[in-house]
């Protein structure tokens, strides 16, 4: 950094110190940067993120001109610019900077009369960045047309990488008012659009007494107020709508099981007799000391064990002072917002018009998360300061499915949303009204479309949405909600409801693919630095071989007769196939020698979602019936980008023109091998992106049953051979924005890619 980067750097920091409004500093800011930068005019732009009013509801970022000197004041907060439009637009839309010595003839250029910078010829525009997105673009202009040289475009770099961190901290955003709009990223847990008042599920009892007299009484208290919350319990459990829940219902059943957890209620108990504690404090200084320990605790599943602890906490705390959930005024429909919450408390609001969830934590394989996802309830997880920042009442807009919550927005973009909401759902009783046409493209090339599913619960989804089949069925979520190993005659009886609940149509099996993320809770594993890249899914199977051969014999037994589809997660190369082949031959031949009835047919295939094998798959082809594409993994160990790591979502863009290449070869080589390929990762249930992926030569898919509806209607109106050509001239030409020439070309077929 040289002497006048430091000095300008400096000035930034001592002005952010000063007292006064983030207008008054952000004012200050372009002053002081025009003068180190010898110019008449500095702005400052930032992003809005909202839905377009003008757009059917479409998801729309604006650059918002915040401060300016130089250009007419009053068009701070009015004047704004669409992501690419204008050389603002454009130095955003590329995160680089821009240098340009006669703006009013660059073919970007758009006038803003209100702004009064007419005389202006000369600009220089760099994007102020923060964990890899935009968010906003620093701007200086002359009236001259003066050659912007690198020394300068560095400086004004140097400058917008400090002004990031000042308008990202939670000191320096870009307004003071406590009821403005607000804008906050998370991780989408449950997809999915909402928009109700906020009510915030920590109650916040108030414990009057700390110390007691009499501690027996006080045992007595926290006895019989343990035995009302268990009876609350069953009762919840024994409702209609949740026996119907399948594996589900076990994950509440081990949620019961820790309500009469001896560990948890002797801490308690010991807590009121050594230390003459109230039952009320005694409780909550259990649950201080279980938000620690889950503060200290890495390991996933153990974090989520202990939230479910949290969660009885607040409960028995609501039975010893009178106080429940189930009384509280709720608005005619609302969004929850807490910091965690557990699977029985998100079924105390159910029935109420619950809209969607936001949590300060939570992960995909919480409780919580699980319950949600078979109930349809949108949940934002990792939602870092929502509590902070949302108040009981406040308008929210839950965008789970774009990762983000809008805290007040404007009554446009409300409305917007709302909108968005009845068309999305017109649109969806309008295609689902299509599903007993064939998949099949205007030009007579069939498409197969399946569903991911993972719990019986999800079967009549399946149905419902006239898919073909299941392309992805996930053995492992009944081992997870379950608290010991299912044995070979449960896992066999759980496959024959499989079978039977997807009435004759084709089932594809995947092994056992725990470890990373999904850990079993009887099943000790050592904490690992690097968990994805760990031992896991074939890995754990193979190293483990009794517990993978008794899934492949349930799975032998529950085919009788039937199709069997199997296929093996995680392969890495060819050995690991061949090893876990052959346990499945030594389960067939043990099977057969008992005498009992082997499949029908056999198919077994892998699941490719390490780079590696891709360059042997070539040796692998003539080894399996059928393959299956496992993006979600396959691009994170591509791109080495965690995908479960907020600040890298985005990053990274599954149409990038290397990972399409790659994804285009895998198709090639199934198909010179004739080998069956489908890819059953988020990236196919994303319509543009399922697009491209027929264009690269997928015959098949498997989705979520959702998005079952709105890829048939796509399919049904696509030319694929004539859409082919002209993705392999885009990556003939090595394009730098696939997606965004796609995106031209298929609003000029007219495809519904919804808001892709």
């Amino acid at each position: 950094m040289t002497g006048a980067q430091k000095d300008v750097v400096r000035l930034l920091r001592d002005q952010m110190k000063e007292r006064g409004s983030t207008q008054d500093h952000l004012d200050a800011i372009t002053v002081l940067i025009a003068q180190c930068f010898a110019a008449e005019v500095c702005s400052i732009y930032v992003l809005r993120d909202g839905l377009d009013a003008t757009d059917s509801g479409a998801e729309q970022t604006r650059l918002e001109l915040v401060a300016t000197t130089g250009l007419n004041p009053g068009a701070v907060h009015q004047t704004t610019l669409r992501m690419g439009e204008g050389i603002v637009g454009l130095v955003a839309g590329q995160a680089t900077a821009l240098a340009v010595s006669d703006a009013p003839n660059h073919p970007n250029f758009a006038f803003r009369p209100e702004t009064g910078e007419d005389p202006y010829q000369s600009m220089l525009g760099v994007p102020l960045l923060r964990d890899g997105g935009v968010l906003g673009v620093v701007v200086v202009q002359n009236r001259a047309h003066r050659a912007y040289g690198e020394e300068e475009i560095e400086s004004l770099e140097t400058v917008a990488m400090v002004l990031s961190e000042l308008l990202a901290s939670s000191d320096h955003t870009p307004s003071d008012d406590p009821v403005a709009p607000d804008r906050l990223a998370g991780l989408c847990l449950v997809a999915g659009l909402a928009v109700a008042p906020a009510v915030m599920h920590n109650r916040n009892l108030v414990i009057a007494r700390r110390a007691c007299d009499d501690p027996d009484a006080e045992v007595g208290r926290l006895f019989k107020a343990l035995t009302v919350m268990r009876e609350s319990i069953d009762d919840m459990l024994a409702r209609t709508e949740i026996t119907a829940l399948g594996e589900q219902r076990e994950v509440l059943e081990s949620y019961r099981m820790f309500a009469t957890d001896r560990g948890w209620i002797g801490r308690i108990v010991e807590c009121i007799r050594a230390e003459k504690l109230s039952a009320e404090y005694a409780v909550q200084t259990s649950q201080d000391k279980i938000r620690k320990r889950m503060g200290a605790v890495a390991d996933p599943y153990l974090r989520e064990r202990l939230a479910d602890f949290e969660d009885l906490s607040n409960r028995l705390l609501g039975h010893l002072q009178g106080a429940s959930d189930q009384d509280r005024a709720l608005p005619a429909e609302f969004v929850v917002v807490a910091r965690t919450m557990g699977p029985a408390e998100l079924l105390d609001y159910k029935g109420k018009k619950l809209r969607a969830v936001v949590l300060e934590e939570g992960s995909p394989t919480a409780h919580v998360t699980l319950v949600a996802r078979t109930l349809d309830i949108p949940v934002l997880g990792q939602c870092r300061g929502c509590l902070t920042h949302v108040r009981e009442g406040d308008l929210l807009v839950v965008d789970a499915t774009h990762d983000q919550l809008l805290i007040r927005p404007a009554a446009s973009v409300a409305q917007s949303c709302r909108e968005s909401m009845k068309g999305r759902r017109q649109r969806q009783v309008e295609i689902s009204a299509g599903r007993a046409l064939p998949a099949c493209t205007r030009d007579g090339c069939a498409v197969s479309l399946n569903c991911n599913a993972g719990l019986l619960v999800d079967l009549p989804n399946v149905l419902n949405s006239g898919a073909e089949g299941i392309g992805l069925y996930r053995t492992e979520v009944p081992f997870m909600v379950r608290q010991s190993l299912p044995g070979v005659g449960a896992q066999a009886d759980l496959y024959r409801r499989i079978y039977n609940g997807v009435e004759g149509r084709r089932v594809v099996f995947r092994t056992l693919d725990v470890g990373g993320d999904k850990v079993l809770p009887y099943w000790a594993m050592a904490a690992e630095e690097n968990p994805a890249i760990g031992w896991r899914a074939l890995r754990i199977g193979l190293d483990r071989p009794a517990l993978l051969r008794q899934q492949l014999r349930a799975l032998i037994r529950a085919s009788a007769g039937r199709e069997l589809s199997v296929m093996f997660p995680l392969v890495t190369d060819l050995r690991e196939y061949h090893a876990a082949r052959d346990l499945l031959d030594i389960e067939l031949h043990r099977e057969q020698s008992r005498g009992a009835p082997p499949p029908a047919t056999l198919r077994v295939g892998a699941v490719l979602e390490v780079p590696s094998l891709v360059w042997s798959l070539s040796e692998l082809c003539p080894h399996i019936d059928f393959l299956s594409v496992g993006t979600n993994d396959l691009l994170q160990f591509f791109f080495a980008a965690d995908r479960g790591n907020r600040h890298l979502s985005g990053r990274y863009d599954s149409l990038a023109l290397p990972a399409v290449r790659m994804l285009r070869q895998i198709a090639q080589v199934c198909r010179d091998h004739g080998v069956e390929v489908t890819v059953c990762g988020d990236m196919a249930a994303q319509p543009l992106d399922a697009f491209a992926l027929l264009c690269a030569g997928y015959r098949s898919l498997s989705v979520p049953p959702p998005q079952i509806a709105p890829l048939r209607r796509m399919v049904r109106a696509l030319d694929v051979g004539a859409a082919t050509a002209f993705f392999d001239d885009l990556l003939s030409r090595g394009v730098a924005d696939l997606r965004a020439d796609l995106k031209r070309h298929a609003d000029h077929l007219g495809l519904d890619l919804g808001n892709a």
